[in-house]
């Protein structure tokens, strides 16, 4: 044993690794207990892919919101006041298929804008939601 030829008088100079290895552990159980948690957070996109669009409902009967650069709000081409969205988007997907809500959103609106609309589609009951690009073409200058 390492202990047993030291002499009295002698400071210990061996590394004590056992606190180190306590709170490793610990850290590990924590992240452990918490990881799960971390990942059921936030909002699932559906992402697109080729022929996607097959045997299911078609984009017409799905629920269409669409948010402009000037901030006006449209479902399913009737224009809606932010504060009365959750009561249109409840009433859209009642008469749904799919129960699905796709936002159309311009490149100049800001994300905050866009998550809260997908944020209140599911509150709202939506099963599934999806993001499109606005289809605005610009010509920029060079």
């Amino acid at each position: 044993m390492a202990a047993a030829s030291q002499k009295a008088d002698e400071p210990i100079v061996d590394i004590n690794v056992t606190p180190l290895v306590d709170v490793c552990l610990v850290l590990v159980i924590i992240f452990m207990a918490v990881a799960p948690m971390a990942l059921t957070l936030g909002i699932k996109v559906l992402q697109s892919k080729a022929k996607a669009a097959e045997g299911k409902a078609s984009a017409e009967e799905n629920v269409q919101v669409k948010l402009t650069e000037a901030g006006v709000l449209t479902v399913n081409g009737a224009r809606v006041e932010p504060a009365a969205l959750p009561k249109a988007l409840v009433e859209a997907l009642f008469k749904s298929k799919d129960k699905m809500v796709i936002v159309t959103a311009d490149e100049a609106n800001r994300v905050g804008q866009v998550v809260d609309i997908l944020d209140t589609a599911k509150q709202s009951g939506a099963a599934k939601v999806a993001i499109v690009k606005s289809e605005t073409v610009r010509v920029r200058g060079g």
